[in-house]
């Protein structure tokens, strides 16, 4: 059995760019920042940041691409997978990408116009809790 899921909480690098496969299927993609804080041999505290581009897909991508922005925070899941390539001075290089399989935004609400159901999308076709129990009547209820 193998196992590959990565959990990242950083800032977006650039707003995100939605675009549609042949068969009409929606893909997002952006690049995210993770920044640690660690002291270096002097005992001063420096920043590292780690770049990776993210993949969404489907609706999490059309959810993603309406209220995403550069600069915003978010919680990403997926599936991660270095890419190699070599650049235009013949350099062998990488980069990280994350294939998003969930999403949560974060921030306070006085940051963002983000509605209640919005706040949170996954994988699934991004129902909340608030539209499953909207989809309720009396019939539905067992007891």
């Amino acid at each position: 059995m193998s196992f590959n899921k990565i959990i990242l909480v950083g800032n977006l690098g650039r707003d995100p760019e939605l675009r549609y496969t042949a068969q009409g299927t929606p893909v997002c993609s952006f690049s995210m920042a993770t920044n640690e804080r660690r002291k270096d041999r002097n005992g001063e505290m420096q920043d590292h940041t780690t770049w990776f581009r993210i993949t969404l897909w489907n609706r999490l991508a059309e959810t993603a691409s309406q209220y995403l922005q550069k600069g915003k925070q978010v919680y990403i899941e997926g599936r991660l997978r270095v890419e190699e390539y070599i650049d235009r001075d013949g350099k062998p290089r990488h980069s990280l990408e994350v294939f998003g399989t969930d999403m949560q935004f974060i921030g306070s609400r006085g940051d963002d116009t983000i509605s209640e159901r919005a706040a949170s999308a996954s994988a699934g076709g991004g129902r909340t809790a608030a539209d499953t129990q909207a989809d309720l009547s009396d019939e539905d209820i067992p007891f």
